[in-house]
């Protein structure tokens, strides 16, 4: 297993070694020891796996305020999808600074997303699947998110076409009328 630091401190990109021959192909995308002896150390509570079927499907930017913030290790076990994570805490000499991966189901890299960033993806091709664990559970109260499109954070997101949004991502607000919780 590789695991890199991406330029946002705490977002790591996971490469798992995978082991192939003719009938294919095995990985272990997450072993506790192993993971802990590397630095990433911790509890999940909870699997999450979506499909989305249209190419420019556009998923975020999405959070959980605190008591129930969550990390987030993401992989897109079908398909391919650009990942973004953005730094949401005041506190940090990155904020609101962004990072962006391209997770496939054939190169099987994974983003450690930790809690106090912004997470969304979007499909780069039709048919997606995705799978992330959390560290939290899904808590309704604390859900949160804020516009993909939003201009003081300007991500160049790789669109084929118009992205397609949730009701939810379409009416989610501006940086400007948020307050960070991180």
């Amino acid at each position: 297993m590789k695991i890199t630091e991406t330029e946002l401190d705490g977002v790591k990109l996971i490469e798992p070694q995978r082991f192939g021959d003719d009938r294919g192909w095995f990985t272990e995308s997450w072993n506790q020891s192993a993971f802990a002896e590397a630095g990433v150390d911790h509890e999940w509570v909870q699997d999450n796996h979506s499909f989305s079927a249209p190419q420019d499907t556009l998923r975020g930017l999405h959070y959980q305020t605190p008591p129930y913030a969550q990390d987030k290790l993401v992989r897109c076990t079908r398909g391919s999808i650009w990942d973004v994570a953005v730094d949401f805490r005041k506190s940090s000499p990155t904020f609101l600074q962004h990072v962006g991966v391209e997770l496939t189901a054939e190169n099987g890299h994974q983003l450690l997303v930790p809690a106090g960033f912004l997470h969304g993806f979007i499909t780069l091709e039709e048919n997606c699947e995705v799978q992330y664990k959390c560290s939290e559970r899904y808590a309704p109260e604390c859900d949160a998110g804020i516009r993909w499109d939003d201009p003081e954070i300007a991500i160049d997101w790789p669109l084929a076409g118009s992205p397609i949004l949730s009701d939810k991502d379409a009416a989610a607000p501006l940086l400007a009328d948020v307050k960070s919780p991180f």
